[in-house]
């Protein structure tokens, strides 16, 4: 891999947007670029000043308006003149200009009076490399969409878009490129995929994306210098993305014997040695605690706590089944719609601006599914689906936590608390109420030891699962009570709609612990259309 960095647009990097002390609006440049509309009236109808021509170094005035946005001087520039495909210096045109600040409704005039979307510069960059460079998503997905630009396509040094989005570590255009179905294992010029460049950067974010969105032969993938992703990462000592690629690509290695051994596990889960683990503790109380012959007669009482305690026992187990078996919440894919043939696939060409389910969040575009979906769901890489309010993949009941069995997780897991408790207090007082008749220098806890082995191994068995369930339960139950799940928890910081103006956590669906608690335990979920703040529209991840 060449050992420079990618060079982004220079002509037009360098610009910005103008602030509250503009300089004097001396000429047709100036007046473009700051908007100022009556005086580049007066320059042109008055003074009979050009605007087909450039300024001194080369630009034009139709670029500097469709940098900062001024659609209306756009147009007012091209009726009077201007060349809406005219190349300054660097072969670049207006569209590349609006490109940089994602300048949608200048792009609209442009390419609606004849401007070329697939104009390329001297470095063969056209308008979706550029926006790409910058994280221009929304500017992307609007020529896309309404004018069939085309995403995919190299520039010069065989880098499309999505190369430079990786590199520049915009995982939200990594995300809609992915989406759009953009190839992931196209090499440039230096043999780099776009995993190459994020890994290079150690851009995290986009590197996850693209490893769960791809196949992953991206990660054996090399360079023309024999390098992995991986080994680039571990390079440029970025410690935060190495290991993670690291796992990734010995996943993927050991595929077949996973497919034989840990594969197995992968994909059962740990469901089977939970629910044998379940068993086997009941049918251990019964024989050493209950029934044990060798300790004293159980009473009534004890008695009856001991059945509560295996009525919950197989209420665990009935619960157990309800949320490893249900539907966590899966989000239907476009072929089980039932709506569109399997070869087509429109949502490569939707308009998210006309998407009742779209609210402005990239994150709701899931590469893999080709779906958008809910604000608070995600895709699950163990389940290969996007699940609804999703809460988290639980291997110990070998199923996401989410939308349609997340009440049922947590009955389980109070009953397992329950269980747990009034089992291990049963078997606590089954073995301090006996009066063993020791030997000559022996100890009681040998005694039991020796004679009570059963109920030792039960109790610590059963102390294990009551610190696992009751944590799990402290920990839910209290997620419950703020609406909010495992994943928003974890990850917060990247979901802008769980963050306030001021930029502190603040969960928008939190109606307090009553309407919470109510809403989860009557209906089982909570309604996402009822937030407790606006604006929802505003977030972006």
């Amino acid at each position: 891999m060449a050992s420079s960095e990618i060079e982004v647009v220079s002509s037009s990097s360098s610009v910005s947007k103008p602030n509250n002390d503009q300089p004097p609006i001396l000429d047709v440049f100036t007046a473009s670029a700051h908007g100022d509309f009556n005086k580049l009236r007066t320059f042109v109808e008055q003074d009979g000043a050009s605007v087909s021509l450039p300024d001194f170094s080369g630009y034009y005035a139709l670029q500097w308006a469709s940098l900062n946005n001024f659609h209306d001087i756009a147009h007012y520039l091209i009726q009077h003149g201007a060349d809406v495909n005219a190349k300054d210096n660097m072969q670049q045109t207006a569209l590349h200009w609006a490109a940089v600040h994602g300048s949608t409704l200048a792009a609209d005039v442009l390419v609606e009076n004849g401007a070329r979307v697939e104009a390329a510069d001297v470095n063969g960059y056209r308008a979706v490399h550029v926006a790409a460079q910058f994280g221009q998503t929304a500017f992307l997905n609007h020529i896309v969409v309404k004018y069939h630009a085309d995403f995919d396509v190299p520039d010069n040094d065989g880098r499309s878009p999505l190369h430079w989005a990786a590199y520049k570590g915009f995982a939200d255009t990594v995300r809609l490129l992915l989406f759009r179905d953009a190839s992931q294992g196209r090499q440039d010029k230096d043999g780099c995929t776009p995993l190459h460049w994020a890994a290079l950067r150690g851009n995290a974010e986009a590197c996850a994306v693209l490893v769960h969105a791809g196949t992953k032969e991206e990660l054996m993938m090399k360079d023309n210098a024999g390098n992995t992703p991986v080994q680039l990462a571990y390079d440029k000592g970025h410690r935060h993305v190495a290991p993670f690629l690291s796992n990734q690509q010995r996943a993927h290695s050991n595929y077949w014997k996973g497919k034989l051994c840990s594969g197995i596990v992968t994909d059962i889960g740990y469901a089977p040695i939970l629910f044998c683990t379940i068993i086997f503790l009941s049918i251990l109380f019964i024989n050493s605690v209950v029934a044990a012959p060798n300790l004293k007669k159980i009473t009534a009482v004890v008695g009856l706590w001991a059945w509560t305690a295996l009525s919950s026992a197989v209420g665990s187990l009935i619960m157990f089944y309800k949320c490893s078996s249900k539907d966590p919440g899966y989000i239907k894919r476009l072929g089980e719609l039932g709506t569109q043939s399997d070869t087509e696939d429109p949502l490569l060409n939707i308009d998210l601006n006309s998407s009742s389910v779209w609210m402005g969040n990239w994150s709701q575009l899931c590469p893999t599914c080709k779906i958008i979906r809910p604000v608070r769901s995600k895709h699950c890489p163990t389940c290969k689906r996007c699940v609804e309010q999703f809460d988290h993949h639980c291997p110990w009941i070998s199923n996401c936590v989410g939308k349609r069995n997340k009440r049922d997780f947590f009955i389980f897991i109070c009953l397992g608390t329950l269980t747990s408790s009034l089992s291990g207090a049963v078997a606590v007082q089954r073995i301090c109420t006996s009066k063993p008749a020791l030997l000559a220098g022996e100890t009681w806890i040998h005694y039991v030891l020796v004679r009570h082995l059963g109920l030792v191994v039960f109790l610590v068995m059963d102390a294990v699962v009551f610190v696992a369930t009751t944590t799990l339960t402290i920990t839910q139950a209290s997620m419950i009570a703020r609406n909010v799940t495992t994943n928003e928890l974890a990850n917060s910081s990247r979901y802008d709609y769980l963050r306030g103006p001021d930029g502190r956590f603040r969960n928008p669906y939190n109606h307090g612990c009553w309407k919470n608690c109510a809403d989860f335990f009557f209906l089982g979920y909570t309604n996402d259309d009822e937030i407790a703040w606006p604006p929802l529209q505003q977030v972006a991840t």
